[in-house]
């Protein structure tokens, strides 16, 4: 009879102990406290780590960042699609590799509380998915990095045009349009601003200046502060982050330029859907906005005092209209045109 009692007492505990940790599994599962979430992004590492951990103070959820390229990332998702690993991809050089992507179907769709009144469409500047597939964070702009030693201000090119100019020649460097979503965006807005036979005859030639196409879409930035190239094409933040780290560059806004939002996506049946969507959430909130501002974004939240002396309102006569529906027609078939012609 002891012994039977024992082997019960013994089967009982086992049982509790399964099922302790069965709920364990489904706390991580659902991003409690011991959960964590996987985060796709090719943005600034130092800065995504700042908000990945902020969001893990919060929330007690841990963040798995994996860094790399927007069309890295893009071409990883859609080859994991039967089995997810990310719970959210945020950014890619603004909205067009997220439009162009949801017709492969690994984008889910959320709406975030704070942003389900918001209209599709603000001041010309899609922002946000119609049926809320992304939501925008930030507004990025297309311009020139240069290096303040090596080019004066009145040198500068007045529009994307002038780059051809044989006074840059091996002057240039550009991100490569098979790897970085800030030059398949060069791409794509000359293509669409100037017709596609136009177009790659612009890209023929400009590609007679540039000395270097690395895949990274911060690496022309960075190029300009050592002086390696005299301009380097990439975003706004880019150019002031390093100014503000004492390097002698500047940025400078081409006439007709994409203007545009840096958006963030749930991954569909990614394994931590609850944790992506408040990692989501937290990126909009005040708090999250607020390290974006103090890493030189431009927050989409208005009530948020950032450190660029950029801002949106002072953007719109700049700002390129922007073709959505023939981006997510022609996004492969360019990336791969460009691939043929350059490389």
């Amino acid at each position: 009879m002891r012994r039977f009692t024992s082997l019960l007492m013994l089967a009982i505990v086992s049982v509790v102990a399964l099922a302790a940790c069965g709920g364990s599994d489904s706390d991580d599962s659902n991003g409690g406290s011991g959960g964590s979430v996987t985060l796709y992004s090719p943005e600034t590492p130092d800065m995504t780590r700042e908000i990945a951990e902020a969001f893990e103070e919060e929330t007690g959820i841990s963040v798995n960042v994996q860094y790399a390229g927007t069309n890295v990332l893009v071409n990883q998702m859609i080859a994991e699609m039967d089995n997810p690993q990310a719970d959210v991809w945020y950014g890619g050089g603004g909205l067009l590799p997220f439009e162009s992507a949801i017709d492969r179907g690994f984008i889910g769709s959320y709406t975030p509380e704070i942003a389900e009144n918001w209209e599709v469409y603000q001041d010309g500047i899609k922002m946000r998915h119609e049926d809320f597939r992304w939501v925008g964070l930030e507004v990025f702009v297309l311009g020139l990095i240069y290096n303040t030693d090596l080019v004066d201000e009145s040198e500068l090119p007045q529009t994307w045009d002038e780059l051809l100019d044989e006074k840059w020649a091996g002057e240039i460097q550009i991100p490569n349009p098979a790897a970085s979503g800030t030059a398949t965006l060069l791409v794509l807005s000359q293509l669409m601003e100037k017709g596609e036979e136009a177009g790659w005859e612009y890209f023929d030639a400009l590609v007679q200046n540039v000395s270097s196409f690395p895949d990274s879409g911060g690496a022309p930035a960075q190029a300009a502060s050592t002086g390696e190239a005299s301009i380097g094409v990439g975003f706004d933040f880019m150019a002031y982050q390093m100014k503000d780290r004492g390097e002698s560059v500047d940025f400078h806004i081409p006439e007709n330029t994409p203007v545009l939002v840096n958006p963030a996506a749930i991954i569909e049946n990614g394994p931590n859907p609850e944790g992506g969507q408040k990692f989501i959430d937290f990126m909009l909130s005040p708090e999250g906005q607020q390290i974006k501002a103090d890493w030189f974004h431009i927050p989409v939240d208005p009530s948020i005092e950032g450190k660029s002396p950029l801002t949106l309102d002072g953007l719109q006569d700049k700002a390129m209209d922007l073709d959505i529906d023939w981006v997510v027609e022609n996004y492969d078939r360019i990336r791969n045109e460009w691939r043929e012609r350059y490389q």
